[in-house]
């Protein structure tokens, strides 16, 4: 590895700290990262990056689980008061919290993107003494948002990538984007980036996470076995009553999501992968003698494949509007999340980690982990691979207080250099692989 890329990481490593215990501290749910997003574009802009933020990277009819007017003004308001830019909150305001900083070298090469995400867990963090960010002052001071998944240290070493490869553009040919995106948890905002067209000329491209199993020093050049998933909201409307007087006269919104939520777990599983169903939440009712006319319920669907996740998803569908046949009243659905099931492009895989191998403090470098779950930096790859480039996502280990979405979770922050720093050479040595 080259002293130079080395030396720079190293120096910047404090202000790395900083910067992801800041964005701890101010920890913001999915599309409200009106201080996160703001703070990102104001430091690319400085460094010499053209940003595009808000509309431009983010296409309006493609997001999902978008929260009320109400919540994304008092979000503003909020984020304001606690030192966003206002120079960018403007082009944010409504929820349209996506960056992509672009560096142009001037020289031919390939247009290579890097992904991270910004967004906290609706969780409220731990307030035990011996809890790290309590002791030492960066305990999330916003109520029910919390970084339980290590996303403000994606951040930062999204910023730390961009800060050091600006230092480095001497030596860097292409194109680089490194992109911001909001809302991954529930997998909502990815595929809004992807329909904006920020990926559609990329031609390699790294998403990355930090934890996820593997040790600190350990190095996962292509996670994969994500996942795909749907997330849906179903309500059930229909008609109450006195459950004594006229019970006759009732629509029981209740008992339909119940009827939904037993057959939905009857669903047969598939024979070619996994198949996932999930009612999380089911809420109904209001009082011991009213029929229900009202009932909410929150079900995620996930498939090895897509397409086992598309029969998983259809058969819900069959399920949900059956229950509301049966019981006389109206169903309706509203997506709140996708993701894709994609892997890792194998011709990565070798250069990844050719790369990693060079990074002090990597002990261990692994071809493939399996990952599980669901990441909706699948639609992002799965574009770039449509378009014929190729996309890898890659895993740096930590050591954690708690597993990830835990009230106490906190990382190892060394681990951020690790990803600083097997990016930045991924980034250098790109045009190997250029077609």
């Amino acid at each position: 590895m080259s002293e130079q890329l080395e030396q720079l990481v190293e120096t910047l490593y404090p202000t790395l700290v900083e910067w992801r215990r800041d964005f701890h501290y101010y920890a913001e749910s999915g599309w409200v990262e009106f201080r996160t997003a703001s703070k990102v574009a104001a430091r690319l802009a400085e460094w010499g990056y053209e940003v595009k933020v808000g509309r431009e990277v983010i296409k309006d009819e493609a997001r999902m689980g978008v929260p009320s007017e109400a919540f994304l003004q008092e979000q503003l308001k909020r984020a304001l008061e606690q030192g966003a830019d206002p120079d960018w909150i403007p082009r944010l305001a409504g929820g349209f919290t996506g960056v992509v900083g672009i560096l142009r070298t001037g020289k031919p090469g390939p247009t290579v993107g890097f992904r991270f995400d910004m967004d906290a867990l609706d969780i409220q963090e731990s307030s035990d003494p011996e809890h790290i960010p309590v002791a030492q002052g960066f305990r999330s001071t916003n109520a029910n948002m919390m970084h339980a998944c290590g996303h403000d240290a994606h951040t930062a070493i999204g910023l730390g990538l961009a800060k050091t490869l600006i230092a480095l553009k001497e030596q860097l040919t292409g194109t680089i984007l490194v992109i911001f995106q909001p809302a991954e948890e529930g997998v909502r905002g990815a595929k809004s980036m992807v329909e904006a067209g920020v990926l559609d000329q990329v031609e390699m491209f790294f998403a990355s996470h930090i934890g996820t199993g593997p040790k600190l020093g350990e190095v996962v050049c292509g996670a994969r076995g994500y996942l795909a998933t749907t997330k849906l909201d179903v309500t059930y409307q229909g008609v109450a009553s006195h459950a004594g007087g006229k019970p006759e006269e009732g629509k029981n919104a209740l008992l339909a999501a119940a009827a939904a939520a037993l057959n939905l777990h009857a669903i047969s599983r598939h024979s070619e992968g996994a198949s996932r169903i999930n009612v999380g939440v089911l809420q109904a009712g209001s009082g011991r003698n009213i029929v229900p006319s009202r009932a909410t319920l929150k079900i995620e669907t996930r498939g090895e494949t897509s397409e086992i996740n598309e029969y998983v998803y259809n058969q819900a569908l069959q399920i949900i509007r059956g229950a509301a046949a049966m019981y006389g009243v109206q169903e309706s659905i509203s997506i709140q999340g996708e993701a894709r099931r994609c892997d890792s492009s194998e011709e990565l895989i070798p250069f990844i980690r050719t790369q990693a191998k060079k990074v002090h403090g990597v002990e261990r470098v692994l071809d493939h982990h399996p990952a599980g779950g669901s990441e909706d930096a699948t639609y992002m790859m799965e574009r770039v691979q449509q378009n014929g480039g190729l996309a890898s996502y890659l895993i740096f280990g930590t050591t954690l207080a708690a597993g990830h979405h835990n009230e106490r979770f906190d990382i190892d922050e060394q681990a951020m250099k690790i990803a600083i720093k097997t990016l930045a050479l991924c980034a250098m040595q790109a045009y190997q692989l250029q077609k």
